[in-house]
């Protein structure tokens, strides 16, 4: 018998340990929004559907990240329980792997390696073992040593032929458990180990993602800040970037205008200063940005760094997108960016490209777009 194989990416949460002020997995990664990553990874022959929770904020820009590979769109819950509980409703198949959608590393060998031991013995859940040495913590004090012989770390994908989890999750009520096993093991059976991988970490901090702003100190005085910023596209007919409107077909899912190169700009100068990103000083959660000018917001930024000590002396913006083709609007873009920054237009420099049709931005899905800022001393001006 082949058995149809299921998955949910749980991707309902707040990401709030993070400090990006939004969910996480919307930030970029590579050049993507860091779920991306996890839902390609899951766009294997061996999976015959996907689910993927969202919260009600998120939902419309996560059902655009899933559109292209023909997942399916969940309204999560207030816990990951009732997320999952409610993703457990649409899976048709016999066995369901659930994965954390902040586990873009995943390898595709472990979630073979899962589907494999569900067929065997019924259930898989992804762990690697316990190499540090092993201790318990009462009032900040040890108060005891344990055998880390036995000890794992829990990972997923966890997976389970379908009819027991559900039955599980039934029986759980209530009770929220932060770990699908759990629920598996309280309810129907001891779940069965398979062996995780290093590589298949979790995005919980901001420090876990690759993509941290390098600060260098090239001249006493100076200071070089980098800013990224990605957006997915959406139903629309203009994209704005760098102030200006491009005609598009389509527009780009963002709590403001989903300006990438203002935000990828406010980014840079943020760094360069050692100020906290945009998400500190604009969190998606404010309603006073909703659909905010992005022009508006880096003039804010501007004058916070120079409350900091510094201004801007020059830029350098990388846009990648497959779709429009923005080399007409260069020369405006640049302009406009000098008349929001304040800078001589030839202090700045746009270069526009595409990805040869590879990754997020090739496959035509969004927009990427990257700056390096170079900040003066405004003491010694």
């Amino acid at each position: 018998m082949n058995e149809k194989v299921s998955a949910i990416i749980c991707a309902a949460g707040k990401g709030e340990r993070a400090g990006l002020g939004k969910n996480k997995l919307l930030a970029p990664l590579y050049g993507a929004p860091a779920l991306y990553h996890t839902l390609k990874k899951f766009n294997i022959k061996e999976i015959g559907e996907v689910i993927v929770t969202s919260s009600e904020t998120d939902f419309k820009e996560i059902s655009a990240l899933c559109k292209p590979f023909g997942y399916k769109t969940v309204l999560g819950g207030k816990t990951r329980t009732e997320s999952v509980k409610n993703a457990l409703e649409a899976v048709t198949g016999d066995i369901v792997l659930i994965h954390d959608g902040a586990r873009p590393f995943v390898e595709k060998q472990l979630i073979l390696n899962c589907i494999d031991s569900v067929k065997k013995f019924g259930s898989a859940v992804a762990a690697v073992k316990f190499t540090d040495t092993a201790a318990i913590s009462q009032y900040g004090e040890i108060s005891d040593y344990t055998d880390r012989e036995n000890l794992y770390r829990i990972q997923t994908p966890q997976g389970f032929l379908t009819e027991d989890i559900k039955k599980a999750y039934r029986l759980a009520g209530d009770k929220s458990y932060t770990d699908d096993g759990a629920v598996y093991m309280r309810f129907i059976a001891p779940p069965r180990l398979v062996e995780g991988s290093e590589n298949n970490i979790k995005l919980t901090y901001k420090n876990d993602f690759p993509r941290e702003y390098p600060q260098v100190l090239p001249v006493s005085g100076q200071k070089i800040g980098f800013g990224v910023d990605t957006h997915a596209f959406g139903e629309g007919e203009f994209i704005t970037l760098a102030g200006v409107k491009i005609p598009c077909g389509k527009s780009l899912i963002a709590h403001s205008d989903g300006d990438v190169i203002i935000h990828a700009v406010m980014d840079a100068y943020l760094s360069a200063a050692g100020l906290k990103d945009i998400g500190h000083y604009f969190p998606d959660t404010d309603e006073s940005t909703l659909n905010a000018d992005s022009a508006k917001m880096l003039e804010k930024v501007i004058e916070t760094v120079k409350n900091a000590g510094y201004i801007g002396g020059n830029l350098s913006v990388t846009v990648q997108a497959e779709t429009p083709r923005l080399s007409p609007y260069i020369d405006k873009m640049a302009h406009r960016l000098g008349e929001i920054c304040k800078l001589p237009t030839e202090n700045i420099a746009i270069a526009a490209g595409t990805c040869e049709h590879l990754g997020f931005v090739g496959e035509g899905l969004g927009i990427t777009a990257y700056c390096a800022v170079l900040l003066k001393s405004n003491k010694e001006i």
